[in-house]
């Protein structure tokens, strides 16, 4: 007898738990955001909005004699950033004839743990490619961190046709020009990230993360710096070479016995993306690659929006219409926003090995 559809769907639920977990590790983004309590989930809703002050409501008046007028000239000070869902699905397919060739329950849910495998694998790493490089061709409405331009004077850090929308630029404050959630980083220089250029040397690198990490602590409403650091393999590298002969640091104990190389900068754990740095074009051109060292995020300001039906949610197998097979999707809604993006920050430079 066939395995039901219903049967088949439970079980791989249960696998489909398992594997999340496991194939976050392979994407770090998602997997330190989820770890540090970036990653929310919310009840449907056609729009991600967040309120916003960005501008001060009122004036101070200094009372001298206690006769003076009071400035009563206000502005509306909130703002709101709204963001667009991302929706994505991928289906799990099994044929009637691999059925028939290979029979048994469980060798049909053998087939169907490793298609699970390789479908959450690949979303998201898709999902990874597009928040942190802008690299992904199919998830075009999900945000993303990289908004690099020339406009900088960095033309070979750029890959050609920058982002207007990205959260990151690599421009000082004052030259942000990037839209993001509606809102002009021009018209709210509030909005604009804190960004560091090593230029074409690694020898400050050091001496470039602690002013970096000092401008967005100073302004950030938590009172606390980064605490998270995606980079790319070359600057964890380079960072890893400066501090190892004659420089102290220090490491949080939960990551000694992590199973994996770790750094610390300031309390902030270092990871490696393999979509920053010269990977991410794949072509290995220092003129087109984006020289995207390292993000510095404040978690608690930057989230990872899910709705809570559809968290790489698997649906129930059906059979498909016409077509001797049947198959289930795995559907997906969720966005990347942002709630405060000054104590965020951009370090680029030329940090390959």
């Amino acid at each position: 007898m066939a395995i039901s559809n219903d049967v088949l769907s439970s079980t791989l639920r249960i696998l489909l738990e398992d594997e999340v977990d496991q194939l976050f590790q392979a994407t770090p983004l998602l997997s330190m955001m989820r770890a540090k309590g970036g990653v929310e989930t919310y009840d449907g809703g056609q729009k991600l909005d967040c309120p916003l002050i960005l501008e001060e409501h009122s004036s101070i008046t200094q009372l001298d004699s206690g006769y003076e007028p009071v400035n009563l000239a206000v502005k509306d000070s909130l703002r709101v950033a709204s963001f667009n869902w991302c929706d994505f699905v991928a289906p799990i397919v099994l044929t009637r004839s691999e059925e028939l060739s290979n029979k048994g329950e469980r060798a049909i849910v053998s087939i169907l743990e490793a298609r699970l495998k390789s479908v959450m694998g690949a979303l998201q790493r898709e999902v990874e490619k597009q928040v942190v490089g802008n690299a992904s061709a199919i998830l075009t409405n999900l945000n993303t961190f990289n908004g690099l331009s020339d406009s900088g004077g960095h033309a070979t850090y750029v890959k050609t046709g920058g982002s207007t929308t990205g959260f990151f630029e690599n421009n000082a404050i004052a030259g942000q020009t990037n839209s993001i959630g509606g809102l002009s980083k021009t018209t709210f220089s509030r909005l604009a990230n804190q960004y560091k250029d090593s230029a074409a040397t690694i020898a400050d690198q050091i001496e470039d993360m602690t002013d970096l990490y000092i401008q967005c602590q100073i302004n950030s409403p938590n009172g606390k710096g980064p605490d998270l650091i995606i980079c790319s393999s070359g600057y964890f590298s380079n960072y890893k070479k400066i501090i190892q002969s004659s420089n102290e640091r220090y490491i949080d104990d939960t990551q000694l016995d992590a199973g994996r190389l770790s750094l610390m900068f300031n309390g902030a754990a270092l990871h490696v993306d393999p979509f920053l740095g010269k990977a991410q074009q794949g072509d290995g051109s220092a003129t087109t690659d984006d020289q995207i060292g390292a993000y510095f995020l404040n978690t608690e300001y930057m989230k990872i929006a899910f709705d809570s039906a559809a968290q790489f949610e698997m649906e129930d197998f059906e059979h498909v219409s016409g077509y001797a097979s049947r198959s289930a999707n795995i559907y997906t809604r969720m966005q990347v926003y942002f709630c405060h993006m000054a104590s965020q920050g951009l370090h680029t430079g030329t940090f390959e090995a």
